[in-house]
């Protein structure tokens, strides 16, 4: 058979998709099915995906070699569905059309996505347009069983469980990855915690900076601030620290109560390093140091990735990233009841779950799959930094009301700026809320 024969059948299989996708009629022989199709569509499902993801980014950056294993795994995961659901229906010789057919989807719903998101329609109630696609796509993977394998019963109630186990798995298991990335660029700076002086500094400040926290007045509840900025790649972070920290000890009287940790470039002789270790003796002394009724307010700001992950940046050291994991094994072994944790960073969201309970706030400047924004160079705030402390935190001394104000401020100012939206969380437990209560 010629090139001709199948580019011709991969148009037919193309078209074969959009009517599925769309329920127009349609019948089992209007797909083209052979290994063969099944690897042109492969290849024309990968081709579209790099395609639209490169031309939403203006078709800057490279090509990511990470993507290949990823849409490889996706294939197996359609033929494994196609098997299984050929073996439901007794019908092992149609595993081939099965696959075929689910795969037509994929070009389709690449397209579609792709149109969505660069035409903004994304900024409509983003998480119901999100739940309305894969809803609709499961719709169609369950109209190409239908039509290749029929609709008997019990089998197709298996089929549809199979089909959800897909998509799931789709989700919820495999990393996600874009086959195009944007290459940050790095500045060249220079590494002053390789000079002598700076390096040994840092053991001092850090015991300065813990035996100055004063302990708590029994009786009087009090806030003790915690601040962590563990990225020296963009100054910002250091900057909203500094800001946040001063705001907290002339306004919020934790003066002599307060500690920040930072890594950066220019700040090594004001705040000690922003490393795990720092940050689990700080919060072991501000526990020590904290009465039964008093609450920490604890803030974090760096760069986060899918993983939920905080960078950690401050050459020529290699140190360890936070993760939820690792944030809630701190605050448990500080022996701290109360807290206020306020995570500023993309996918932060990632935080509320592990750290959630009765006795805490959690605040994110995103969901977690979800990135924030104002993270650029020359800014002295995140965007949900400057929404929540210097704007909203004037107008009311409730943690929770400012979140609710600096909420607003940000989905204005990303609506303005035709940004996906960054869904900033909270999570209020309700002995938090009534110790909180007492405080404003």
């Amino acid at each position: 058979m010629t090139g001709a024969f199948y580019l011709s059948a991969l148009r037919k299989n193309v078209v074969a998709g959009a009517r599925l996708a769309f329920f127009l009629p349609l019948r089992a022989h209007h797909f083209r099915a052979s290994p063969v199709d099944f690897a042109l569509l492969a290849i024309l499902s990968f081709a579209l995906w790099v395609l639209t993801t490169a031309a939403r980014l203006g078709f800057e950056g490279q090509f990511e070699p990470a993507s290949i294993p990823v849409h490889l795994a996706g294939l197996v995961l359609i033929l494994a569905t196609a098997m299984l659901v050929a073996l439901v229906f007794g019908a092992s010789a149609q595993l081939v059309l099965i696959a075929v057919a689910l795969l037509t989807l994929e070009p389709v719903f690449s397209v579609l996505v792709a149109l969505l998101t660069m035409m903004d329609f994304i900024l409509w109630l983003p998480a119901a347009l999100y739940y309305a696609v894969l809803v609709w796509f499961w719709l169609a993977c369950m109209r190409a069983v239908a039509v290749c394998a029929g609709t008997r019963r019990p089998q197709i109630v298996v089929a549809a469980a199979l089909v959800t186990a897909m998509i799931a798995l789709d989700i919820a298991v495999f990393p996600e990855t874009e086959p195009w990335a944007v290459a940050e660029e790095e500045e060249a700076r220079p590494v002053p915690l390789a000079g002598e002086r700076l390096f040994h500094l840092q053991g001092e400040l850090i015991e300065r900076s813990l035996a100055a926290i004063q302990p708590g007045r029994a009786g009087t509840p009090e806030l003790y601030f915690v601040g962590f900025a563990p990225d020296a790649s963009h100054d910002g972070f250091v900057k909203e620290m500094r800001f946040v920290k001063r705001m907290f000890d002339e306004r919020r009287g934790t003066a002599g109560r307060s500690i920040a940790l930072a890594s950066s470039y220019d700040a090594l002789e004001e705040f000690p390093i922003a490393s795990v270790t720092n940050l689990g003796r700080a919060l072991k002394r501000v526990g020590q140091a904290m009465n039964e009724e008093d609450v920490l307010f604890l803030f974090l700001t760096a760069h986060g990735d899918r993983a939920h992950r905080l960078s950690a940046s401050q050459p020529p050291l290699e140190l360890a990233q936070v993760t939820p994991t690792s944030l809630g094994r701190l605050l448990h072994d500080s022996g701290i009841k109360w807290r206020v944790i306020v995570v500023s960073a993309c996918y932060s969201g990632g935080y509320i779950e592990p750290l959630r309970d009765a006795n805490t706030l959690v605040i994110t400047a995103a969901a977690p799959d979800r990135t924030s924004f104002g993270c650029e160079a020359g800014r002295d705030f995140t965007y949900f930094g400057q929404a929540y402390f210097r704007d909203a935190l004037a107008k009311t001394r409730s943690f929770t009301k400012a979140f609710d104000l600096a909420k607003d401020i940000v989905t204005q100012q990303e609506r303005s700026e035709k940004l996906t939206p960054s869904m900033p969380q909270i999570w209020v437990g309700g002995a938090i809320a009534e110790r909180l209560r007492t405080m404003d």
